[in-house]
């Protein structure tokens, strides 16, 4: 389980930091929001999760950390997942409104220049 969850924490950061690097304004925020999806894992993973066991305390069932799942880092990243839904619709409507004003997709607002043999 840790495995898997480690590996889908660093593929997500990886694709995340690799279109970050790019040059398009949309590529920038899918990178933003797959580094927000690999924090919510580490977060969410950072809480031992366990399965079958309640995060809420019940009556008869000691107060001790072997009965239950902590719930603070659920809490954290359903928080999280509001807020990144939030920011990226944000980012998304800006994005666009600088597509329709540069007339171009691309961070600085313009294309790079190409040399004319590769035209």
């Amino acid at each position: 389980m840790e495995l898997a969850l480690a590996s889908g924490i660093g593929v997500l950061t990886a694709c995340g930091v690799y279109l970050l690097l790019r040059a398009r304004s949309f590529d920038v925020i899918l990178g933003l929001t797959l580094l927000s999806y690999a924090t919510n894992l580490l977060i969410f993973a950072s809480g031992r999760p366990v399965i079958g066991k309640p995060p809420v305390l019940r009556e008869g069932v000691a107060e001790t950390l072997a009965n239950y799942t902590d719930p603070l880092p659920q809490a954290l990243v359903l928080t999280a997942i509001v807020i990144a839904f939030a920011m990226t619709a944000v980012a998304i409507v800006v994005a666009m409104r600088s597509r329709a004003d540069n007339r171009s997709d691309h961070v600085d607002g313009h294309e790079p220049e190409t040399p004319e043999t590769e035209r």
